[in-house]
């Protein structure tokens, strides 16, 4: 090995990843090995590598391996390490080629038995934090900790799931994409069971008409508090049936305060009947409405903290979105029941909850959507007083998120919300088409469209990024490229639905014969509801900014690059037409929220592609049709802009702003606010209050650079034990606490300010 080669490797150390998913040191001996034993096996003379020959391998390879600014993989190791013997010697090639291959064989249930070790295998690590080998399930999810009983087991069966369906389920061009970044095959984890994506939880007529949970008859609560609890099991029933988040509303809960004020005006009326008092009827109203107050504080906290305490079978909270529209209800009493509701929700928010230490932190849900509407968006509107409180409750606890009434009325005709992380349904087409009730929803109106109650079939997202490189920045091929891809989507979307298809409604009667979803009768399929727009499917998409700075040299946010951007997501949503079209199936065009994707799609684009400055040197990739994070704009240009991509996005989609510690700024926070209602149907405010529990330091926590790794650190006392430290970030839409791999890591550190 040559000196410089030498004192690189001596200056600072590179990891490899297992394939256990376990990170080790580099040691160029190793590929020496390798390299020497498939020398040794080629029988010719002239065809064997020379001394030499190793010796200029290692060294390159040492070389190059030094120059990534991330861990590469065993795989990745070989793969360079083949195209270095490939070009001395095609016969030692094969060699390799072949040895490597019998191996790889071998291993294939291996792997997966080293993958499970990975994730029960607990360690403890010299600063005493408590660790997993498996680096892939580390961070995978930035609401579930890998070191818990109940995550592990969901992880496990997580793997044993993948495995089957690469085998079983899918064919080889799809799994193929999926493993080279091209596309991404979500929750491959859970593909193997006849389980859907989302949904919108029909609260209303699981309480006004009854329900059933694990065998219990449940009747309709005779109070507010009941009704509370009800919903906090219905929700943890129905995360328990499907993978992804659900949405309640507060408006199917407002109805149940009048039940319980009537009830407690009938025990106070015949309390001081029997007690000989008579009193003032003002005073006696008003000494109802404070029992009313003290139970819709009862109901709230109930909803916060059990949704928190809660876990479903997936080994964390319930993924729960709670939607607060004053809209959705009358004008009238129950109109100012739903008002005290949300005042009760946000107030308790803004509180926070408490640590095992006591100490108040940012709880990653229940998610919170406010609407912002005609009747709270100036200050002389009646319930601007809410508003206030939101843009409080932003400011400290990072929720809620806003849907703009005026823009959604613009885009979608209706108002609902959306379900767990910016999955949007398409409008009602069923109501309108005739075909009515068809999941026998007791709460049906004829006159109403129908939100509640339906879902999300799954989604297969499109790494644009890719479709780009491949192109070479030639047009033509790119949109050639582009449309091929998209067929890919399709086929691997239409395994998605086919799964679903011949569903009987008893593998999960919460959802299908209980109410959530339908009331569908025992062995009866859920076939009616995967046509006519009951539910959706979709294609999601990742990497526009980089996607257009690729092909133009320029950002999205210049005039050239938002045509050629919007070009691009109007080419999705015509294909999206036309499948819809043929088939009668919702395709619907999403701003996919990579978690741990980022991080894959930016690998796979490094191996594929190598490292393109401003496109593919990140360990990420730009969620959606986000500007990059990187850039600087201002938040009201950045809202501008990003809402003529949105728009383009109905499946879902979300823009943001991030934000300093706005406590003492709650006017700025209002401006913004009052701007989403004008300019952008969705959107969301990201702001920094962190806490460490090491000196109490309230504040933002660091993100510094150590050894090659990014960690977390407290400016104030240096702590970096992350069992100790309070972070809450936006990840992708929704709050995350649990901590994220390298390249979400990454991206948090070199997000820009924007106001």
């Amino acid at each position: 090995m040559n000196t410089e080669v030498k004192e690189a490797n001596q200056a600072e150390t590179r990891f490899v990843i297992k394939r256990n998913g376990q990170s080790v040191p580099f040691e160029a001996m190793k590929i020496r090995n390798a390299v020497l034993k498939a020398n040794a096996e080629e029988a010719r003379a002239d065809k064997k590598l020379s001394e030499t020959d190793v010796d200029e391998i290692v060294d390159v390879l040492t070389s190059l391996i030094f120059k990534f600014s991330r861990s590469l993989s065993v795989e990745e190791i070989q793969d360079l390490v083949e195209a270095e013997i490939c070009k001395r010697s095609f016969e030692v090639f094969k060699l390799y080629h072949d040895y490597r291959f019998l191996h790889q064989q071998k291993r294939s249930m291996t792997g997966l038995d080293e993958k499970i070790a990975g994730i029960v295998e607990v360690t403890v690590t010299e600063t005493g934090q408590v660790s997993v080998q498996n680096e892939e399930v580390k961070q995978e999810n930035s609401n579930k900790n890998p070191t818990v009983l109940s995550v592990q087991r969901d992880y496990m069966a997580g793997e044993w799931s993948r495995y089957y369906t690469n085998k079983y389920l899918l064919p080889d061009d799809i799994k193929k994409a999926h493993e080279e970044g091209i596309i991404h095959f979500h929750d491959a984890d859970y593909f193997s069971q006849h389980m859907h994506n989302c949904c919108l939880v029909n609260l209303q007529d699981m309480l006004q008409n009854g329900t059933c949970i694990s065998g219990t008859k449940i009747e309709s609560p005779k109070s507010f508090a009941t009704a509370c609890t009800v919903a906090s099991q219905i929700v943890a029933a129905v995360a328990s049936s499907q993978y992804g988040g659900q949405t309640i509303t507060m408006s199917h809960l407002a109805p149940f305060v009048n039940v319980s004020r009537q009830k407690i005006r009938k025990r106070l009326t015949q309390e001081f009947a029997e007690a000989g008092v008579t009193i003032d009827p003002e005073k006696f109203n008003t000494l109802v409405e404070r029992e009313v107050l003290k139970e819709v504080e009862s109901g709230c906290q109930t909803i916060q903290y059990q949704l928190i305490t809660l876990h479903s079978t997936n080994g964390q909270a319930p993924f729960i979105t709670v939607f607060m529209y004053l809209g959705e209800v009358p004008e009238g009493q129950t109109k100012e029941d739903l008002a005290l509701i949300i005042k009760v929700m946000l107030q308790q928010r803004i509180l926070g909850v408490k640590d095992k230490s006591g100490t108040y932190i940012t709880p990653a849900f229940p998610k919170l959507i406010y609407c912002l509407e005609k009747d709270n968006i100036t200050k002389d509107s009646k319930y601007w007083y809410l508003t206030q409180l939101a843009a409080e409750c932003t400011a400290r606890r990072m929720v809620p998120d806003y849907i703009s009434e005026k823009k959604m009325l613009e885009l979608k005709g209706d108002i609902y919300p959306c379900m767990g992380c910016r999955s949007f349904l398409t409008p009602d087409r069923f109501t309108d088409t005739g075909l009515g009730n068809i999941a026998n929803d007791l709460s049906y109106q004829a006159d109403k469209h129908k939100y509640y109650g339906r879902f999300n079939q799954g989604v297969i997202t499109l790494n644009l990024v890719d479709v780009a490189c491949s192109s070479n920045k030639d047009e033509k091929k790119f949109w050639s490229i582009l449309a091929d891809r998209l067929d890919l989507c399709h086929k691997a979307l239409r395994l998605r639905h086919d799964r679903l298809l011949g569903t009987p409604s008893d593998v999960a009667p919460i959802l299908w014969q209980d109410g959530a979803l339908a009331r569908l009768q025992p062995g009866e399929t859920i076939d009616k509801l995967l046509y006519s727009g009951y539910s959706t499917i979709s294609l999601g998409y990742a990497g526009l900014a980089e996607c257009v700075y690729y092909m133009k040299g320029i950002s999205h946010t210049s005039e050239e690059g938002k045509q050629f951007g919007l070009a691009v997501m109007q080419a999705l949503n015509d294909a999206c037409t036309t499948w819809k079209k043929a088939e009668n199936i919702d395709y619907s065009v999403y701003g996919t929220p990579l978690e741990s994707t980022t991080y894959k799609f930016a690998k796979c684009l490094q191996r594929r592609f190598g490292k393109i400055e401003g496109v593919t040197d990140k360990n990420y990739i730009t969620n959606s049709y986000h500007i990059h994070v990187t850039e600087k704009i201002d938040a009201f240009d950045k809202l501008s802009k990003e809402s003529a991509f949105q728009k383009l996005s109905p499946g879902g989609a979300i823009s943001y702003v991030e934000v300093p510690n706005m406590v003492n700024n709650i006017e700025a926070v209002l401006s913004v606010m009052q701007f989403i209602y004008d300019t952008i149907l969705y959107a969301e405010l990201n702001t920094k209050l962190d806490h460490c529990a090491n000196c109490n330091y309230d504040g933002e926590i660091q993100i510094v650079e150590e050894n090659g790794k990014l960690m977390w650190k407290c400016p104030q006392c240096g702590c970096k034990d992350e069992s100790k430290l309070h972070v809450a970030r936006r990840t992708c839409g929704y709050i995350g606490t649990q901590f994220w791999n390298q390249g979400r890591t990454q991206e948090i550190k070199e997000r820009v300010l924007h106001l």
